[in-house]
């Protein structure tokens, strides 16, 4: 029986990637003033960097943004322009300014999910910018708790599962991110809707990921998010 349904939030309620596809757009443009873009890899540098400073600054658009700085500096070898890094730092405020933009049908899949099951949005990136997402998107009323985690591994959703006294079995994540919203779902016993969106963060990414027909269930719109979840409860 499902009990629970948690929602992710960037790319699943409202857009986000494309911010961060533009920004990194720019850094390139940036950096290609002082170097050949294809000859020092500057797309993979970027994500070395972003990868490794994780831990540091965690996810969003300021450890982006210390990433790209230091990236910058990295790969011109010292000569990029004062200028030009404070360039870096108004790209990264323009993506913590944007606006929220629901994706299509989501408010309508969310009040209707609600009808039938406890909800919980389960988000992670820098706080700050997490819930100015969630107060903006005027989505928040809906849900019965907000979690904004620093990671989205089996023990974020197992603690989160406890706080509701709830089994694993019981709940359903709808998220877009194989990484972050179905594996440690999975892996803990619960199911999910998986709904990709058409740009997704490279480390987000799990090429060797298997759908399980019985626990996962694909969709392509907001509006068939509640029939996927009917459907994982009839199983």
């Amino acid at each position: 029986m499902i009990e629970l349904v948690g929602f992710d939030g960037d790319d699943t309620l409202w857009r986000s990637q494309d911010f961060y596809d533009a920004a990194q757009a720019q850094f390139e443009r940036i950096v290609g003033g002082y170097v050949d873009l294809a000859d020092v890899r500057v797309h993979e540098r970027l994500l070395a960097i972003e990868s490794s400073n994780i831990h540091v600054f965690g996810y969003g658009a300021k450890g982006m943004t210390l990433s790209m700085i230091e990236a910058a500096f990295d790969i011109t070898g010292g000569l990029i322009s004062s200028e030009d890094l404070h360039r870096l730092v108004g790209i990264g405020k323009e993506v913590l300014a944007h606006p929220v933009e629901l994706l299509p049908g989501i408010r309508e899949a969310v009040e209707a999910v609600a009808a039938d099951y406890r909800i919980v949005l389960i988000t992670k990136g820098d706080l700050i910018h997490q819930q100015a997402k969630v107060e903006r998107s005027s989505l928040g009323k809906l849900f019965q708790r907000i979690e904004i985690v620093s990671e989205k591994n089996p023990p974020a959703y197992a603690r989160v599962l406890g706080e509701f006294g709830m089994p694993a079995e019981s709940f359903v994540m709808v998220g877009n991110s194989l990484v972050s919203d179905i594996s440690p779902v999975l892996e803990l016993g619960g199911r999910g809707v998986y709904m990709p969106y058409h740009s997704t963060w490279s480390l987000e990414v799990d090429s060797g990921f298997a759908l399980d027909a019985s626990r996962v269930v694909e969709v392509g719109a907001a509006s068939q998010i509640p029939a996927a979840i009917a459907r994982l409860a009839a199983d």
